[in-house]
Formats: C-alpha cells, structure tokens, sequence
C-alpha cells in the first residue's frame, strides 16, 4: 500500500543538485514515515534524516517536502541500468549533452542515447533525458513515473550545431554517430558557378557574383539547402571548409579524460561553434588530427590560456605525452 501511495504522489522523478550531490524531491503523503520512504528509495531513514537536518523525533508532515539523496546504493547509471525506474534531468537553455553528463557523474554521453532512442549530440530546451535510473525497494513499488517522449533538438540556429541522427547502438562516452548520422552543415553554399579561364595557362578561377551566377549571365535562383556533411571528421571538416575561409590558431593545448572509441576524436573551444571538424597539427612532427567540438572550454584558472582541449585519445596520434603542448588549428568559423 505504501508504494502504490507513493506512485500515486510521484509521477516522474527529476534529478535535483549537481554530482555528487544529487537527489530527489518527495512531497509526503499520508501515513508516510522515515521508514517507508526509505523502503522506497532503498536508502537507509538515517540518511534521509541526516539529508534534511531532521531527526526520527520530529517525524514528517504531510505534504512536506523531503530530499531524497541518490548515492551508490540506490541509484545506477551503468549501460545496463534500466530496469529500476527511471531518474529525469530537465534541459535547460544552452545546454549541452557533454555538460549534462559532467553534472550526472559523467555518465557516458551512449548511455544517455541510448536510454532516450536517439543519436547526436543535439538536445532540446525543457525536454527531458533519463540520466540514471532509481533502483527498486525491498519488495516495495519504487515510485510510478509517466513516460514523456524525449525529442531531440531541432537544428539550432547557430552554424554548425549537430543534427539528432537516427538511432544507433552506443559503445563509448564520445563516440560518433554512425556513417550516416548528419552534422548541420555551415551556411548554405549557393549552386557554384561554373569556372571560367583566367587566361593564365592552366589557373582557374570562378567569379560569383552574390547569386550563385556567372560574372555577366542571368542570375540564377538559389540553390536549396545541400544535405548534411556525412563521413569521417576528415571528410566532413574537407566539406566544411571548401570553398570558405579556414581560421587559423596557434596556441597551447590540453587534455581532457574520455572513454572515446580509438580514431575519435574531441574538442573544447570558445569559438568554433558545435558540430565544427577541427584540424589540430603537431608542428613539432607534423602529426594531425580531426577532432569534433563539443562545447567551449570551462571557465576555469587551470584551463586559462588554453587555446583547445582534445579528448585523451588523441594524445598517441599527435605523438606527445606533455600535459600542454603547442599546436595548430585549422576550422571553418
């Protein structure tokens, strides 16, 4: 009875607090005591008490708000979590699913996708993402929740900001969508002009004049929206880039830890905007690499000066092992 009490009071769990003090929000029904919610929550009524400067004398009121922690002990974010009940976050403006994971113990960026049937890096403003899930009482019902459709973001208005793709099978924190997930390509490129003979031997050049049309012939109408940049971060950076102004950067660089799949690569930076291929080059070997941009680089003293932060997988393929290093970039801004 007391579960079905409490199904009844909570129709949906959302996450409150950043890691690692997270918890949850329980409003009491009648009849309810320490004891009961902590049946529920699987967490001992000691620490509901200790969570809420209460203790076992005082008892609880009705419809008083309690804080439930969710530790270790009753609350999982493992790939195989579901099962228990699941545990919401409610995204907010600007919001990233790389800072989403930072503020949720880091769980892996897959689990989440997986967890909510989609794919990308796009998420929406007052949608909700199951980031964990709530495991069962002893023997009681853990509290009922109404499933509410998660949708992916919509192509954001900024340049280069990624495209929910469809689904695909998660493997790691960082890892890609698949060949055929879909990047929102950099501004819509008018129909190129055909090239015209400089008349400097074998030097081509194509002249447009605003509306995608030779110098001296009929405009023609704009071309539609070409389809998204697919492939590899090569090819889509290669894509990104053609035809445009490439921005250039030198500067140090560092690290940050991720479980990103071998051949991933990702980055922090303050300019580049979501979604954008940067190339990062050793200049002391020549190495390089393609590294997809996240979001900006944390506001932190360790990180001022910092030009990008690349994910730890790349440190093999740039060939140095420094905490900082110099480097190179390249990208389409």
């Amino acid at each position: 009875m007391l579960g079905a009490a409490v199904a009844q009071a909570q129709e949906m769990l959302q996450v409150q607090g950043i890691a690692p003090d997270l918890y949850l929000v329980h409003t009491v029904q009648k009849g309810e005591t320490f004891y009961s919610l902590s049946r529920t929550y699987s967490i001992p009524p000691k620490e509901i008490a200790a969570e809420n400067h209460l203790t076992f004398e005082q008892g609880l009121q009705i419809g008083q708000q309690v804080r439930i922690p969710l530790t270790s002990s009753n609350f999982t974010q493992g790939s195989n979590a579901a099962g228990g009940t699941p545990v919401y976050h409610k995204v907010i403006e600007k919001e990233t699913l790389y800072r989403i994971s930072v503020n949720y113990n880091k769980v892996p960026l897959d689990n989440i996708r997986h967890w909510n049937n989609f794919s990308g890096d796009g998420v929406q403003k007052d949608s909700y993402l199951i980031v964990g899930w709530l495991k069962s009482g002893n023997g009681a019902a853990a509290p009922a929740y109404t499933q509410t459709p998660v949708s992916p973001a919509p192509a954001s208005t900024a340049p280069a900001s990624p495209i929910p793709a469809p689904p695909a099978t998660a493997t790691s924190m960082a890892r890609e969508e698949q060949a055929s997930a879909s990047i929102t390509p950099a501004p819509p490129v008018l129909t190129p002009a055909a090239p015209v003979q400089t008349g400097t031997g074998s030097t081509t050049a194509t002249h447009d004049t605003g509306a995608g049309s030779i110098a001296g012939t009929t405009p023609a109408a704009p071309a539609a929206t070409p389809p998204p940049a697919t492939g590899s971060f090569e090819q889509i950076y290669l894509q990104q880039t053609a035809g445009r102004k490439v921005t250039t950067e030198k500067g140090p660089g560092a690290w940050f830890k991720s479980n990103a799949t071998a051949g991933k690569y990702y980055a922090l930076h303050n300019t580049a905007s979501r979604g954008t291929i940067v190339k990062v080059t050793n200049p002391l070997n020549g190495r390089s690499i393609y590294a997809k941009v996240l979001e900006a680089i944390p506001q932190m003293k360790q990180n001022e000066g910092l030009i990008i932060k690349l994910s730890d997988s790349a440190i093999n393929a740039l060939g140095t092992n420094e905490a900082k290093f110099y480097c190179e970039l390249s990208y389409e801004k």
